[in-house]
């Protein structure tokens, strides 16, 4: 991999479009450069993801550099975890998304706090965005058994998203990010060590004690700063859901139709569908990474120990080989028997139970849901404003933040 040129200016230029238009120009279904220096190789595809998520193959413990661990993760997280040890960890997130009832009174939380939020709403213009990670910082609070203030909410709500926006870029962005997660990871480190001192292992079950108790693989407990990292790890992905709130927004601005379907779901299965639609068709993660565990083969190529591969989850999404017609935002593709949830990776891929991906990913589309039927049935204009997405920032949303013309 050695004559391949370095890329890391292009990606930091190129965004969601540099890997899927690198990969276009290949004609295996891989793409071979340097990052940061480091032998780098891009796959996608169902078997990509076979490939990636297989521990044999791609380890996660050093993969990610201490920029995104500063202000995206966290040091020590669940995401710098592998083998037994991440699954131990991982049994944390797994606890609260069990069954439906955990996930169901996520739900209601997120639907409480959006009503309550609307009826309050005195101003004649509201930005979809700060208003979203707002209600979302209510409701994972109180899910996860730490009740906020208005004012807390929305200091939560402002770190959450800093940490989310400056983890890809360098500059004053990155930096709002590192002092986010460095305030954030103090606070609940702190509420940790009060919640053992005042509270047993027996206490009422909620997130917070789950966190605060669980045992690693040693038996012992986290340490207060891993604790919060895994705590802020609950709360911090379901804040992000604001982007794709906006993304949300977006499609019921160009496509009204579906406002109508929306407000006539009953059952709820057209909101998921959508969910997963505005989940696949709008910019959120770019690409995952890892590294070799060994020496590999990949389709009968060289691929060393320790280089980093990258699993292309922006282009998979958009892969006509895997979507008709891909460029087209349609829902129905979810409600139609032949469609596999598979091939949809907009957060990773893997199995949830023994791999790395996200089970985050039910409370995403439990409040995503939530999210969008209840706009849909808002009656709202949408003033004149920038609602381009530019691909070349990373993470994108609507440059507005999809401001709402309240009637």
């Amino acid at each position: 991999m050695s004559p391949f040129s370095d890329s890391t200016l292009g990606l930091l230029t190129g965004g969601y479009a540099w890997l899927p238009n690198r990969m276009r120009t290949t004609t295996d279904g891989t793409f071979r450069t340097r990052l940061l220096g480091r032998p780098t190789i891009a796959l996608r595809g169902p078997e990509a993801v076979a490939f990636f998520y297989d521990e044999e193959h791609v380890v996660r413990t050093t993969a990610l550099p201490d920029p995104v661990l500063d202000t995206l993760f966290g040091q020590g997280g669940v995401h710098t975890l592998d083998g037994e040890t991440h699954r131990v960890r991982k049994a944390i997130f797994r606890a609260l998304v069990k069954d439906e009832t955990g996930i169901a009174a996520l739900g209601n939380h997120v639907t409480w706090r959006w009503r309550e939020a609307v009826a309050g709403w005195k101003q004649d213009r509201v930005t979809l965005f700060d208003e979203t990670a707002k209600i979302l910082a209510l409701a994972v609070c109180d899910w996860v058994g730490l009740p906020l203030s208005d004012a807390e909410a929305g200091e939560m709500a402002r770190d959450c998203t800093a940490m989310v926006d400056g983890f890809a870029t360098p500059g004053p962005r990155h930096l709002r990010a590192r002092r986010a997660r460095a305030r954030q990871e103090k606070a609940l480190a702190a509420l940790i060590i009060s919640s053992r001192a005042t509270q047993g292992s027996d206490a009422k079950p909620s997130g917070l004690e789950a966190v605060a108790w669980h045992r690693g693989r040693d038996g012992s407990l986290l340490d207060p700063h891993a604790a919060a990292v895994e705590l802020l790890d609950i709360i911090r992905p379901t804040i992000a859901i604001a982007w794709f709130t906006a993304f949300a927004a977006h499609a019921l601005h160009r496509w009204p139709h579906h406002r109508d379907l929306l407000g006539s779901d009953v059952e709820g299965v057209y909101a998921e569908a959508f969910a997963h639609e505005v989940r696949r068709f709008y910019p959120f993660a770019p690409f995952v990474g890892g590294l070799a565990a060994r020496d590999l083969t990949w389709q009968g190529k060289a691929v060393p120990e320790g280089a980093l591969v990258l699993l292309d989850l922006y282009g998979q999404n958009h892969d006509p080989v895997l979507w008709d017609h891909p460029y087209r935002f349609d829902p129905h593709r979810f409600i139609n028997a032949n469609t596999t949830l598979d091939h949809l990776v907009p957060q990773g891929g893997g199995g949830p139970a023994r791999g790395h991906r996200s089970p985050g990913e039910d409370i995403t589309v439990t409040a995503l849901s939530a999210l969008a039927a209840e706009l849909a049935r808002l009656a709202y204009a949408v003033p004149e404003q920038d609602l381009t997405i530019p691909l070349s920032r990373m993470p994108t949303a609507p440059r507005s933040g999809f401001v709402l013309g309240l009637t």
